[in-house]
């Protein structure tokens, strides 16, 4: 899996997000510092999507299965 992750220059430092992921997003002072709060952030949200989508099959009957995605 692959993310293209976009950083401003902001006076107060950077802010960075990731396109393909709305809601992983921060702001830090330096270029690396944003960075590694974006991967931090990245993980977050996929933990919390992984945890709503629980909830919202609890006591049903679904196929789990490994999804590969392969582009560009």
């Amino acid at each position: 899996m692959k993310f293209t992750a976009i950083f401003q220059k902001v006076p107060e430092g950077f802010v960075g997000f990731v396109e393909e992921l709305p809601g992983a997003n921060t702001q830090r002072a330096t270029l690396d510092e944003a960075r590694r709060n974006l991967n931090e952030a990245v993980e977050l949200v996929l933990e919390a999507n992984r945890v709503l989508s629980e909830e919202s099959i609890e006591g049903q009957l679904v196929i789990r299965e490994p999804l590969i995605v392969s582009g560009e």
